[in-house]
């Protein structure tokens, strides 16, 4: 059976960081993955979560199994972070913890299927380069759809909705709640406005993906679109990750979170969720799950939490200025639109050979699509990043 397999393509992401894992330069600089750094370019744990970690070493009792749906405390603060201010679509929710954001999407696609099993899924082009793997292989017909032109920094809006005007009420139209990966480019209010009427026109339903939730405007402004829509239709997934806003990277956490017509209705659903998970992986994870209910359970460390959040959007956003700042003192393109995005990323527009001059010239790492962690600048690199992108731009 294993002999003579042929090697699999390597993942884009792990293929990049074994490149910059051999390069001996002293200068490279990395912008692949898709990881939060500060300003001394490291991957920090949070004192929230140092605190939450030190407070559950002397208080946790039990390493015992919960259940297929986690962490029960959890599963009702993300419920209420995710929905605070829409109290009534609250109760018509229920959410499950899942390893990770990818979890969730698989959960909701494998539930998907067990429910409509010919349903296609609409995802936007281009999107974050898991999502057609995960619903391919849970057995979807993936559909794309235009979102963004790389060229001119700007949504395909007009684009986006005739094309999705052909859906049909056996659909879901997969959306990134904020901070859009790769491009940074998000939705205004406007405009999920009339996605929430072309939905209702069509009957298909929407999959949110939120895995950066307080990156872009706030905890509270970035999950608005949740209750816009909810308030709207009568059913919504939700699939969210927590381990960008806690830094919780390795740990795993993630939930889904289903908004069903009634109460009764969103419990059923949950109870077909369990199904899925449990055979999937059975039980998530509890540790990063753990952190995050003691966090946001806690007055003092939630207010902490948001800080360290804030401090963390706030710089995101600084290397967005400085970026662009210095790209218009040396490049002919305006980069402009890179200072009105969102999040850790940006889509630069650049061809695979200025991406690969990037590398071999000077050092400095992004995925094969031009993709960017604007996150992984720091005030010492950013300089010497917009020159070599102006010189690869240009040239």
């Amino acid at each position: 059976m294993f002999a003579g397999l042929p090697t699999p393509p390597l993942d884009p992401i792990v293929g990049l960081a074994k490149l910059f894992e051999s390069d001996p330069a002293d200068a490279k600089i990395d912008l692949g993955i898709g990881v939060y750094k500060n300003e001394r370019g490291e991957i920090p744990i949070l004192r929230s979560v140092k605190q939450a970690e030190s407070w559950l070493v002397a208080n946790q009792r039990s390493k015992s199994y919960l259940s297929s749906i986690g962490n029960p405390e959890f599963n009702r603060l993300i419920g209420e972070l995710l929905l605070e201010a829409h109290s009534d679509v609250l109760r018509r929710s229920q959410t499950i913890q899942t390893p990770g954001g990818t979890g969730a999407l698989r959960v909701a696609a494998d539930l998907l299927h067990k429910l409509r099993p010919h349903m296609r899924v609409f995802i936007p082009s281009p999107t974050w380069a898991n999502h057609h793997g995960l619903f391919a292989a849970a057995g979807h017909e993936v559909v794309p759809y235009p979102y963004y032109d790389a060229a001119r920094g700007e949504l395909k809006f007009d684009a986006m909705l005739a094309a999705l005007a052909a859906m049909k009420a056996d659909d879901v139209l997969l959306l990134h709640g904020c901070c859009h990966n790769p491009t940074g480019a998000d939705l205004d209010t406007t405009q999920w406005q009339a996605i929430s009427e072309l939905l209702a026109r069509t009957g298909a339903v929407p999959l949110i993906d939120l895995a950066y939730q307080g990156f872009a405007v706030g905890l509270r402004e970035d999950s608005a679109p949740l209750g816009l829509l909810a308030s709207r239709l009568p059913e919504l997934l939700v699939a969210s990750s927590y381990s960008k806003n806690f830094a919780l990277y390795r740990d795993r956490v993630g939930a889904l979170t289903l908004i069903a017509p009634r109460d009764a209705d969103a419990v059923a659903a949950r109870a077909h969720a369990q199904t899925v998970a449990r055979t999937n992986y059975s039980m998530p994870p509890d540790h990063g799950a753990a952190i995050v209910a003691c966090i946001l359970s806690s007055e003092l460390l939630r207010s902490e939490w948001e800080e360290e959040l804030r401090g963390m959007r706030e710089r995101i956003k600084s290397m967005r200025t400085h970026l662009v700042a210095r790209l218009e003192a040396h490049s002919e393109r305006d980069f402009g639109f890179l200072a009105h995005q969102n999040g850790m990323f940006a889509l630069l527009g650049l061809s695979a050979q200025a991406v690969e001059t990037l590398r071999t010239r000077h050092h400095v790492y992004v995925t094969s699509s031009g993709r960017i962690n604007v996150a992984g600048l720091t005030l010492d690199t950013v300089g010497r990043v917009a020159d070599a992108i102006a010189a690869v731009h240009d040239g």
